[in-house]
């Protein structure tokens, strides 16, 4: 299979789960609380594809699967898609942007602070997951800004541990 067509498939592969929860909006299939639906769903992806993310590495290097790597920032900018998508959905469907409110959801709840500051961690990682910003910010600087990714992905962790407690 050639390189782009492989490439083509990782993003259908990752725009699936919004694609089925299109469908389902579409068809008014999203249960009792469509909001809660889309939330937690979009919410369970966006840890699935951080944690995939995570994976690439260690399953390239143990498991010899170094071709892996090359789908390594697709992921990552797919978890940090469904990021934004379940942020959406908590300011537009559930608060209805009153910002003092979200501020407010956002301070009292653990849970969503954790989920906050992981969304925080994941923006200058999708801002400077170009080649060319590797390029501007050197390798090195890089590397280390990019290693946000483990505690984002911890964070990620706590935040769905608390939703499901």
């Amino acid at each position: 299979m050639s390189r782009r067509l492989s490439q083509l498939l990782v993003v259908g592969l990752c725009l699936a789960p919004l694609t089925w929860l299109a469908i389902r909006a579409l068809r008014g299939d999203l249960g009792v609380d469509p909001v809660e639906t889309l939330s937690q769903v979009s919410g369970d992806w966006t840890l699935r594809f951080l944690l995939v993310t995570l994976a690439i590495t260690p399953a390239s290097r143990f498991l010899g699967l170094n071709r892996l790597v090359r789908y390594r920032r697709t992921v990552g900018l797919t978890a940090f898609g469904y990021a934004i998508f379940h942020f959406t959905c908590f300011v537009w469907l559930d608060q209805w942007f009153v910002w003092a409110d979200i501020v407010s959801e956002i301070a009292e709840r653990l849970w969503i602070t954790i989920g906050f500051a992981t969304l925080l961690m994941l923006i200058p990682l999708a801002v400077t997951s170009t080649n060319g910003m590797v390029r501007r910010l050197g390798a090195r600087r890089w590397r280390r800004l990019h290693r946000l990714v483990y505690l984002a992905g911890v964070c990620g962790v706590m935040n769905y541990w608390w939703v499901v407690k």
